[in-house]
């Protein structure tokens, strides 16, 4: 099956922010677009707003004027959904209510031809229940664009239980000769990336309401040492958080209330009190105009130590060892010892966080995963009240030593980069053992969905088949809630494997 072709009209119903640049993207492709809103008179004026943006793409010389013209000359603001009888493709961008995208798609059908290829782009509901309402829900697939869909390249394609495979496979190249990277999937609560992307805001969330670090702290360690391009408190309020906890809650509820997905009470209290984010002015952070900027909690100065003492190469933290001996800092080694721990000159350890936390061991400092701990500008250490000074002083200065701002947080277990990246690859593992999407696509998705340094395999195949798996293990022994407890998937990737080369 192949895409579309270009003389084959698109529809889109819908004519707010994302329908509008649904229907641009269409457009700029080749197609003729209708243009259609239930709201009478709005279906022009996004018409008009998509020739501005055509005029805007002009002047930074992203295209050319005679492709501008062409263009604006096949867009069409439709006056009523009869208007759409020829078309090949209708996308929908309406409100995302199930009754609402049902009763449409029940009017399309006396509509259009038997042909035509219907599309919804929920980033919510299910598919297969929007196509419950149509005689034929074959026909109908989800088409996710990311907003701004003109400038984000990922789509999800997303079969429902009744889509035809050849209805999917002409969304899917579709979507790829538009010039959108489209990635395949299963009808699933949060399809790929809404379900994959929750830990990523709720374990920010958890570290605040555990009074580990406050929201500016968080994000710093996140963007500095994880390489997310945002922290979850800032792109939260960029969001909205009544959107973002929308999204989390509807996740929540689809999985039967699975803890793994259990909504923020911090959040929530935010949302009750009116402060959304950037549109309100006030959210995790001040963004009125006087507002000051939240500084993140960093330690001051500290001697370095004169040496350390490895025991054992440091797993997925290796790289320190040759930034120590660069920073001019003796690195012994203890060639007998196979852990993973440094020791210091006053007899304290500091190890790469793994799940447990410092308050279990005698003077233990604990430091965070970093993306590359020769390019992270700031690290994270944990302590408890039982850590002795001239531990933590020592710990603070090796990493001051290399050039990182140090960020104290609480005795938090997995801390924030560790634990966050682990409950992905755990997520990630248990959607493809489901049959949600393969390994390639969930990599592309979250590279290109929610810009991730890494995709969850990249990062599975770079961290160590036991990682995730060891670090969620110790962090569910200590909150046997269920959220933390690896899935089968991760437990059958991480032994399988293991056993194999044990074997060898």
């Amino acid at each position: 099956m192949t895409a579309l072709d270009l003389s084959s009209p698109v529809a889109v119903v819908g004519a707010g922010t994302m329908g509008q640049g649904i229907a641009q993207v269409a457009l700029v492709a080749g197609h003729p677009v209708r243009l259609y809103d239930a709201v009478p008179g709005r279906a022009g004026e996004a018409a008009a707003a998509i020739g501005a943006r055509l005029d805007r793409l002009v002047e930074k010389n992203r295209l050319a004027a005679s492709d501008r013209d062409i263009a604006r000359a096949r867009l069409l603001a439709a006056d009523s959904l009869t208007d759409l009888a020829d078309c090949g493709l209708v996308v929908e961008a309406v409100l995302e209510q199930l009754d609402v995208k049902q009763e449409l798609f029940r009017q399309l059908e006396d509509v259009v031809g038997e042909d035509c290829l219907l599309a919804t782009n929920t980033s919510s509901l299910s598919v297969t229940a929007i196509g419950g309402a149509l005689r034929n829900p074959g026909r109908l697939v989800g088409l996710h664009f990311f907003n701004p869909a003109p400038l984000l390249p990922l789509v999800e394609v997303v079969s429902g239980y009744a889509t035809d495979v050849t209805s999917a496979t002409r969304a899917y190249e579709t979507a790829r000769s538009w010039g959108k990277t489209p990635v395949a999937c299963a009808d699933t609560p949060g399809f790929i990336v809404n379900r994959l992307a929750r830990p990523f805001y709720a374990e920010a969330f958890a570290v605040y309401e555990a009074q580990g670090a406050d929201p500016a702290t968080i994000d710093a360690i996140l963007r500095e040492s994880g390489g997310f391009r945002m922290g979850a408190f800032e792109l939260t309020d960029l969001i909205g958080q009544d959107v973002n906890e929308s999204v989390t809650h509807s996740v929540w509820q689809a999985f039967f209330q699975d803890v793994r997905f259990t909504p923020s009470l911090a959040q929530r209290r935010l949302v009750e009190s009116g402060r959304l984010g950037r549109k309100t002015g006030q959210g995790w952070y001040d963004h009125g105009e006087e507002g000051e900027t939240a500084e993140p909690h960093t330690a001051e100065r500290q001697q370095p130590p004169a040496y350390v003492l490895a025991e054992g190469d440091l797993g997925p933290a290796s790289e320190l060892l040759a930034l120590i001996r660069e920073a001019g800092i003796q690195v012994r080694a203890d060639e007998e010892d196979h852990g993973t721990r440094l020791v210091l000159p006053g007899g304290g350890q500091l190890a790469l966080a793994d799940g447990q936390t410092s308050v279990e061991f005698r003077d233990v400092v604990y430091f965070d995963l970093a993306l590359d701990y020769r390019k992270a500008t700031r690290i994270a250490l944990s302590a408890s009240q039982d850590t002795s000074q001239q531990t933590l002083s020592e710990a603070i200065g090796l990493f001051q030593a290399l050039g990182k701002d140090v960020s104290v947080i609480g005795d938090i277990p997995g801390m924030i980069v560790a634990r966050t990246v682990a409950r992905i690859v755990d997520l990630a593992h248990d959607a493809v053992a489901k049959g949600v999407a393969t390994e390639e696509d969930i990599d592309t998705a979250m590279r290109l969905g929610v810009n991730y340094p890494l995709g969850p395999f990249e990062w599975s195949r770079r961290l160590g088949r036991m990682w995730a798996f060891s670090l969620l293990d110790d962090l569910h022994e200590r909150d046997p809630s269920g959220r933390y407890a690896p899935s089968l998937a991760l437990y059958r990737h991480s032994f399988a494997t293991e056993k194999r080369e044990g074997a060898s």
